[in-house]
């Protein structure tokens, strides 16, 4: 497409997904970052992730993390956060998107939670995650990579707290102003709509849910459309469709927002999870 990079700026810089065929709610990812910022994005699934080499930079729960290499990368669902390289190398790493309601199923407890973004101290354990994640995207029969899947969830036990901790009434306030979000992707979404879900006039709901989600309404909601265009993409929808149903203005719209946050143009995650 005119005008749209089909790859990052600086050649090094790689990146890749994968999503097995025999089971949903699971996506793969690997990649090396030299020279790209991903702006504010977030998934509504676990990410967890070994830095194998260099460091990465990246705000998460409005604080500024780095992560060395041989350090375990930790995040909640519906977070917003970046990532950029912190060392003039870049920084490789790894990562499993894991859907709640399937980390539930497969640790057999329900509601996990992470405190820590970064654990920089278990460099074993990085070390036995990082072997497991690379034999989870090379298995090809099921039962392998369910077993695999298994061994890398036990490992990750230690740093969680279950059951997660109860949600204050802030967070509570919002969730419905989120799922508002949801629900309305493709339509031109005023302050005063976000703000009458809450319960707020329109700037105190700004203010309060810039404190509590440590972005703007506007920066969560195009994190949620590109979110809700990856789920498009994997299930087969064409690009132009996807952009017009998540409320971006066009298909070069969609690809240049898509690979600011995910590293990859459209058509080319498109084809990587449905290889």
């Amino acid at each position: 497409m005119q005008g749209v990079p089909q790859q990052f700026d600086h050649p090094s810089d790689q990146a890749e997904f994968s999503q097995p065929a025999g089971r949903n709610g699971i996506e793969l990812y690997r990649a090396h970052i030299v020279r790209h910022a991903f702006d504010p994005h977030t998934h509504e699934a676990f990410g967890f992730g070994v830095i194998e080499r260099g460091v990465e930079r990246f705000r998460y729960a409005g604080s500024e993390h780095l992560a060395p290499p041989e350090s375990i990368v930790m995040m909640n669902p519906d977070i917003l956060h970046t990532g950029r390289a912190e060392t003039d190398g870049g920084w490789r790493y790894r990562m499993i998107y894991i859907d709640p309601d399937v980390l539930a199923e497969i640790s057999g407890e329900p509601q996990w939670w992470f405190s820590g973004a970064v654990v920089d101290n278990d460099r074993s354990r990085a070390r036995r995650l990082s072997c497991l994640l690379e034999s989870l995207w090379r298995a090809r029969e099921p039962l392998a990579f369910d077993s695999l899947l298994h061994q890398f969830v036990t490992e990750l036990r230690p740093h969680a707290r279950v059951p997660s901790p109860a949600r204050d009434d802030k967070a509570l306030r919002f969730a419905p102003v989120l799922d508002y979000m949801r629900a309305h992707l493709g339509d031109r979404i005023l302050l005063e709509d976000l703000a009458a879900v809450a319960g707020l006039s329109p700037f105190h709901f700004l203010r309060r849910f810039q404190a509590q989600h440590h972005a703007t309404p506007q920066q969560m909601l195009m994190a949620l459309r590109l979110h809700a265009a990856k789920r498009l993409l994997a299930a087969g929808e064409a690009p132009a469709q996807i952009a017009a149903a998540t409320g971006l203005t066009d298909q070069a719209h969609l690809t240049r927002a898509f690979v600011r946050r995910y590293g990859v143009t459209p058509a080319r995650y498109q084809r990587q999870v449905r290889a």
